[in-house]
């Protein structure tokens, strides 16, 4: 299925403000042509071309090859008796209040036409947002390891704006468009067949050229998408990093990696955007040649007694101008959905990108952990590069197990494997006898809690980021995980307390507050097995002591994983694993290591513990 189809599939929940939309579009048509229509019975007075000396209504015959002239000879007498019974200036009148009445209706229809539209644009803009963030939600860690988040929100924002302006608007014009030009094409065959097949000789040629400009303007835009993607990124970096940038006297370095890239970007729309007004003077160009070469024409057959009245040329030169206008908007529309395109296939790449993690048809239920967990045989890696090798270790409900070793060593990759952040390459993780990867991703999930070096708290109340996940949440249970995690003592201090804001990444609270606010959540949930990757080596000591308590606290009566730089927060561990390129080298309580004298011993002593 094509790009261009598979977005308008996002339209079928709003076919029927679609349809409403287009039937409007067809009596704005039919308005159009008679508002001009009616002034062509008036011509024919003010040019004396019809004389006032009708007697007898013209009678339809009934064959519709005579309907377009029973109309005219009717309109024609009926505007004659006005003339000879009130004058001239009484047809003027009546012309002019029907003029207004007829144009009023159609700018009425064209205005409906654009009202119903409205649940169509934005109704499909939500719809695509929606699933890219529901596919966001989906996509496994690694996948955002490889993307740039700047690129990511490009996506969400532009190039779902681009689909909406470019291929929705395309595909109501490609619609509208064709109602306008099929009516008034009709109106030019009932006038004069031989005018219209004349003038539509150039019209290949008009569609030809807008044609190469449209492939042409795709091109570039799909650059300039991702050009945009790369200012996105660079911003994103230049928000999260100013402290380093302003301390490393980096801003002119910053500022120039962003100058080139916005200047580049800029060169790219001036490209897209010069050719897409290249494309409404080149119709309106080749619409004045037709025009001209229809007044030679046309001169030409009335010079030899085979034209049109006066009133009926004016008439018709007027609907052929008319119609240039919708053919234009067709022509545009072409070069749009062009370009639209390239945006839709940047949203379609984000949904269509295969989840690697997730369910299995066969999946099987897990609500309580008995036993153990193992490793089993486990390799690892990014890329060509292998991370974890040949691991094997089991761990047994209630103990606390620390990882330790120097940066790289794949500490954290065993945090985001046990967790199914990512999937082993080879082997195999068991829980309770069980392969993870068969067991219901949401189930085994909520075996686990999870406090990271970095504090994620949303830009929400306290009381909803210690709940977090829970969609019935009860404020004495939050309280009791705020008194575990020693954060009540803070919370209550707050000006609204539980239903203060932390601000955006909790950028209202300290270090330490937003760790305790960390482990309250995790507190809340009351998992089986707790996860801590670093968890305090980004505090200061008096944090740090409260935050180790409240860890402490914590990790009663659980399985814990943990991971640490600090040796001082894990000498209390049951078992300490060592770790080096991916591998077990040392395992036993702080104890036994040190009288070891290996690596350990030798990490305890660079950091001057006893």
């Amino acid at each position: 299925m094509s790009l261009f189809k598979r977005a308008i599939q996002y339209t079928k929940p709003y076919r029927s403000s679609f349809a409403i939309a287009i039937a409007c579009n067809f009596m704005y048509a039919i308005f159009n042509v008679l508002a001009l229509a009616f002034v062509m019975p008036t011509l024919n007075i003010l040019f004396d071309e019809e004389k006032k000396d009708i007697i007898a209504k013209p009678i339809f015959s009934g064959d519709l090859m005579d309907l377009k002239d029973f109309a005219s000879d009717y309109s024609a007498y009926y505007m004659n008796e006005i003339a000879i019974q009130s004058g001239p200036l009484q047809v003027l009148l009546i012309s002019c209040i029907g003029f207004i009445t007829l144009f009023f209706f159609r700018n009425i229809f064209s205005y409906l036409s654009e009202f119903f539209l409205i649940d169509l644009r934005s109704g499909v803009s939500k719809d695509f947002r929606v699933d890219i963030h529901n596919k966001i939600l989906t996509l496994p860690v690694s996948y955002f390891t490889e993307k740039k988040r700047g690129d990511m929100l490009v996506r969400i924002s532009s190039d779902v704006g681009e689909v909406e302006g470019n291929i929705l608007n395309g595909l109501v014009e490609i619609i509208r468009s064709p109602i306008v030009i099929i009516v008034c094409v009709f109106t030019l065959f009932m006038i004069s067949y031989q005018l219209t097949l004349f003038a539509l000789l150039v019209f290949p040629i008009m569609g030809t050229i807008i044609s190469i400009i449209g492939k042409s303007l795709k091109r570039d835009a799909g650059k300039a998408q991702i050009e945009l993607g790369n200012i996105m990124s660079y911003v994103d970096e230049t928000l999260n990093s100013l402290k380093i940038i302003k301390i490393f006297n980096a801003e002119n370095q910053i500022k120039k990696r962003f100058d080139n890239s916005i200047n580049y970007f800029r060169k790219l729309l001036q490209k897209v955007m010069k050719k897409r007004a290249l494309a409404s003077p080149t119709s309106e160009f080749l619409g004045a040649i037709t025009i001209g070469m229809i007044v030679f024409f046309g001169g030409k057959l009335s010079l030899e007694g085979n034209g049109l009245k006066g009133s009926e040329f004016i008439f018709y030169i007027a609907t052929f101008y008319t119609l240039l206008d919708p053919i234009k908007r067709f022509s545009r529309s072409l070069s749009d959905i062009q370009k639209g395109q390239v945006s839709a296939q940047r949203i379609f790449e984000v949904l269509d990108t295969e989840v690697s993690i997730q369910d299995k048809p066969d999946s099987i239920n897990f609500q309580e952990f008995k036993n153990q967990i193992e490793f089993r045989n486990v390799n690892f890696g990014y890329a060509e590069k292998t991370i974890i090798k040949d691991f094997n270790l089991t761990i047994k409900k209630g103990e606390t197990i620390a990882l330790v070793g120097h940066s790289g060593s794949g500490k954290s990759t065993l945090a985001n494997l046990i967790t199914r952040f990512y999937d082993v390459s080879e082997g195999e993780i068991l829980i309770d006898g069980v392969n993870v990867r068969d067991i219901k991703l949401k189930e085994y999930r909520q075996l686990f809690g999870l406090v990271t070096q970095d504090s994620i708290l949303f830009n929400d109340s306290v009381f909803n980021n210690i709940a977090l996940g829970d969609e019935n949440p009860s404020m004495e249970n939050v309280k009791n995980a705020a008194m575990i995690a020693n954060a009540e003592e803070f919370i209550l201090k707050l000006p609204e307390q539980y239903n203060e804001s932390v601000g955006e990444s909790g950028g209202k609270l300290s270090g330490g507050q937003k760790q305790r606010l960390s482990i309250a959540r995790a507190v809340y949930k009351n998992p089986p097995i707790m996860v801590l990757d670093e968890a305090t080596s980004a505090l200061d000591t008096q944090s740090e002591k409260l935050v180790q308590d409240a860890l402490s606290k914590m990790m009663q009566n659980r399985t814990s994983l943990v991971i640490a730089h600090r040796l001082s927060t894990i000498m209390n561990a049951d078992r300490i694993i060592v770790l080096e390129d991916g591998k077990i080298i040392e395992s036993g309580n702080h104890n036994e290591l040190l009288e070891k004298k290996g690596n350990y011993a030798n990490l305890i002593q660079l950091q001057n513990v006893e």
